[in-house]
Parts: C-alpha cells; structure tokens; sequence
C-alpha cells in the first residue's frame, strides 16, 4: 500500500476542515480528490506533503509517518519558479542539490556528462527534450508547467520511482492542447517510474482520463470513493439547472474591431506575440468568447478592448468611440466597462467588503467629476488624466510597475480619484456568486481560491457595467460554482443588457453561455460564428482526448 489514511481530522478554530477521513491508496496508482471549493481538497494535499499539521488520526506514506517532504513531491498551477537559463541546466540544478543535499549549483566539467544524460531522461518523460537548449524564460506557459514538473519529479527519478507525486489543480489554467499535453506527460510517468500519482481538480474530464480510484469530499467529509465515473455522477447530483437566457443580442454594434496589429518582443527572446490584422464586432447586449491555444493572444485582445494598451495598427472602437482618443469622454465610457484579469490581485489589508466599497467608488460619476476638478487645479491635461486613470484596471502590482516607470508617485493618483464613499449594498451579487455575508469581512488571505475568484468577479459585477470583460476568470471554480455564475451572468445579460466579452478554456461553459465565438491561434483569426462549431473546430485543433473521455 502507498498511502493509508486513518481516522484523519484537521481543524482551522471552530471550522472542521477534514472530518475522519479513512482510506487506501495502492502502489501505482493514479488517484483522484474532487469536491467543491472549500471541501478540504488541499489542505489534505498538504498533509501528505508533510507541511501542514493535523488534530488526530494518523497517515502513512510509503510506510512512513514523518519527514514526509523527503519521499513526496507537489505540483501547484500557478507556480513558475526556474532558472533563467537553458532548461537542461533547471533539472541538472535539481539533480545537483538533491545528490549533494545542498543548494542548486552546477556539476564540475568532469561529472556534467552524467548528470546531463539523466536530466535528458527526466526531459523525455515530460516530453520537452527537444527544448533541451532553448531558454526557460521563452517556453510557454505550458511548457513551462512541464518543466517544473520535470524538476518535482528529479527526486522521484533518482529513487527509481519510489514516492509520491502530489498535484493540486494541474492544468486548470491551461488550454486545451496544453492539459492534454500535461495529461499525457502524467500517465507517462506513472507507466516507466511506476509512481503513485495523488491529483486534485475541479475538472470531471480530467478525473475520467488520468485516475483508476477517486473519492469525492464534502465539507470535509469522505462522501464516496470508487471509479471516476460513479463518484463525478454523485459530485454533479447537485449541480444546478441551467439558466435560459429569455433574449439576445440587440443590432447595434457596441464594439468594432478593425484591423488591429499588435507585436511584442523579449530581449534575446525574440518575437514572442504578433497579432495579425484581427477583425470582428460585438453587438449590444451580446456574449461573446474568444478562444484559442495559450500564448495566441487572446488577453491582449482583451485589454486592447479595456483602452489599457493601444494596436501597433488598425483601431477599437467602442461605442463610436476610437479608444486612441483619450481624455474625458473616454474616461466616462471606461468607467463604464469592467474587467478582470486573469492574473488578478485583491488587496490583502483591505476586508471585501472594504474591498467593494472602494471599486464602487473609485468608478463613479462623482469621482470622476473630481478627478477633472482637481486636474484644472494643479494643471494636468485630460490626456494625462485619462492615461493615469486607466491604471486603476490593472492589478495593483502591475499599476505601481508602470508608475515607477513613468516616475509618477502613487500618491498623485489616488489624489486625483479619491473614491466617493458609497456603501457596497447589491447582496444578489453575493447571493448568485455563492459569497455567504461573513465573507465581506474577511480579508482575502482567509478566502480560499475559489472565494478569492468570486470576489475579484463580484468587484466587477459591483459596478453594474455596460461592457464586461472576463479574462480567464472561471479556472479556480467548481462545476456546481461554475453553474452558478454562469446562470448569473446570462441573468445580469438579459436584465441589464450587459454586453460580455469572456477568455475562457472552459469549452462547456463557453457552449453553454456564448451568443458566437472567436478562435485565434497564431496571431490570426480564424472564425467567427456559431459558438458549437468554433468550439468543435477548436478541439479539433487541439487534439483534446480528454474532453471526449
């Protein structure tokens, strides 16, 4: 047996987060946790990492009970801690500390031989031995993910294959083509190492392609463990009914996208972005999704959308507006858009219910009014104004980036929009996001992922926008979660005649919520349409076994 698990309990105060969990895990075996946000999925990973403590019972992993990070290793989504340097030499590093149990140096000249031959067998199992050279900084996310894998599974590889490999969430965030990649990279492993494989997802298809066993936890509690099929059918029991949207969109073109081009470079990377002569409108009151491999630029779409970064060539318009003219009407139409980011940031000193006080404020009427107010004072051009106002949209570590950049203190911005001192009262939004009212006074270090993704949408649904913009927001969240928003925002489209442009990789949701469809793969635009055969030609594309297991 690789893992036994007796009698577990792991308690957070008064909140029973894993309740007398008992269960087996055999030699080989690719298992799989799912439940909601919340059920307990990683704080139970990071018991068996070995890192987090627990009340009582007992757990043993590979016959041990203690010193449990010397024979685990764990994967985490969002984690892309490497070297700036050739990806051989990020696993040769790995190999390195482990076999000298020190930091993550270099071989001499006269050992480099070996250990680059078994870091060339490591890069094999993960399927990246044909980037052996190139530098890790240019791979995509994707790639990037299965270095790091590759670097987690080092310690594995020098014991034959005698451990366990922890991953939470693998690939939620990925494009289909790159789960796909991931997905086989992990069977791969499991076959030649024989390792045993513990993964957490909210994803059902991944639970059906990649586990032999699962157990499905709620609120902390072991509800069901068998085959994948029997325990996803008993985890989507509760899953809601869907929303049927009662209207569609309206004729009127909100948003004209003419010919836009957009190119970026890395230094001594190259040319890593270039978007080509993209074209397509969005009409009132429509759905819209954009999707496509990682890395084809979908994102930039979006902010090129949002005003926060101008097309090399071509032009946005919104609205009639050109969005290359800034100044006040542009600021008054961009107070009327939202957008989250798909790398968003919540402030950690601020509560969320301080939290949407703050965004309420900052975009209304009466704030804007001020900020023209104090520029004619202290004498800054609208154009300036408008260029220092479109920085509140970004996440904080970005804006204060940007700041530095122009050697502008951050005091000069929140002297312009001070925000108007509006109490947050739309509870629907909370209602519909699944946010109880003892979550607008916690702060989001005591939210867990999912709360924290509801929270960075609810900030945006708080300003009852006339154009929403959603950049991968939904990757954190449940199927039964999922439902929820998705009802909600068809429902805030038909009432509020909400126009929504969304990147998302979930093909699902997208057939389920989306007027029409847009696929971009490298830098072009292939179709625009009937969102079941843009999706369809999409999973073509991306060769995705998993979607259809």
């Amino acid at each position: 047996m690789s893992v036994r698990v007796q009698n577990l309990t792991k308690k957070y105060g008064e909140k029973v987060a894993l309740d007398n969990l008992d269960f087996e895990i055999k030699k080989g075996e690719i298992f799989g946790i799912i439940g909601r946000s919340g059920a307990g999925k990683t704080t139970l990973i990071r018991i068996l990492r070995g890192v987090e403590n627990f009340d009582s019972g007992n757990i043993e992993v590979l016959g041990r009970n203690e010193d449990l990070r010397e024979i685990t290793a764990i994967h985490i989504q969002r984690n892309f801690a490497l070297w700036a340097e050739p990806v051989i030499y990020n696993i040769i590093r790995k190999l390195y500390a482990i076999r000298t149990n020190s930091d993550e140096g270099l071989p001499t000249e006269d050992e480099m031989e070996d250990y680059k031959k078994d870091a060339e067998e490591i890069l094999k199992l993960v399927g990246l031995e044909h980037k052996k050279n190139a530098y890790s900084n240019i791979l995509s996310g994707g790639e990037k993910q299965r270095l790091i894998l590759g670097r987690q599974i080092a310690k594995i590889y020098e014991k034959g294959g005698d451990g366990v490999l922890l991953l939470d969430e693998p690939a939620t965030m990925a494009c289909p083509a790159s789960k796909q990649l991931l997905l086989d990279v992990l069977k791969n492993i499991n076959e030649k190492l024989g390792v045993t494989i513990i993964v957490t997802s909210h994803l059902p298809e991944i639970h059906k392609y990649l586990c032999n066993t699962c157990i499905l936890l709620e609120n902390g509690k072991l509800k069901i463990k068998g085959n994948p099929e029997l325990v996803i059918n008993e985890f989507l029991k509760e899953i809601p009914e869907k929303y049927a949207k009662k209207t569609g969109p309206l004729e009127e073109d909100v948003i004209e996208v003419s010919g836009i081009s957009k190119r970026y470079y890395v230094v001594n990377g190259g040319e890593t972005l270039n978007l080509k002569d993209i074209s397509f409108n969005v009409k009132k009151k429509e759905i819209i999704s954009i999707i496509g491999p990682s890395g084809t630029g979908k994102s930039v779409i979006l902010r090129l959308l949002a005003g926060l970064d101008v097309p090399d060539s071509g032009t946005i318009k919104l609205e009639g507006l050109d969005l290359k003219e800034f100044g006040w009407n542009r600021m008054e139409l961009r107070r009327r858009i939202g957008i989250m980011h798909q790398e968003f940031s919540l402030a950690h000193y601020l509560t969320v219910k301080e939290l949407l006080n703050y965004r309420v404020g900052i975009k209304s009427m009466e704030t804007l009014e001020k900020a023209k107010e104090k520029a004619e004072e202290i004498g800054i051009s609208p154009k300036v104004v408008d260029g220092l106002y479109q920085l509140l949209d970004l996440p904080e570590t970005e804006m204060k980036n940007k700041l530095e950049k122009m050697n502008i203190p951050e005091s000069v911005v929140r002297t312009l929009f001070p925000p108007k001192d509006i109490e947050f009262d739309s509870l629907d939004i909370l209602d519909a996001l699944d946010l109880n009212r003892e979550a607008l006074l916690k702060k989001p270090t005591e939210l867990s992922g999912g709360e924290r993704v509801r929270v960075a949408l609810a900030l945006q649904l708080a300003l009852k926008p006339d154009i929403l913009l959603l950049d991968e927001p939904f990757g954190d969240l449940d199927p039964i979660t999922l439902r929820d928003v998705s009802n909600y925002i068809k429902k805030i489209n038909d009432i509020a005649e909400t126009t929504i442009v969304m990147i998302s990789h979930h093909i699902n949701l997208i057939k389920e919520i989306s007027d029409r469809a847009v696929l971009i793969d490298e830098g072009k635009l292939l179709i625009v349409g009937n969102t079941n055969d843009v999706c369809e030609k999409f999973i073509e594309r991306s060769n995705s076994k998993f979607m259809s297991s």
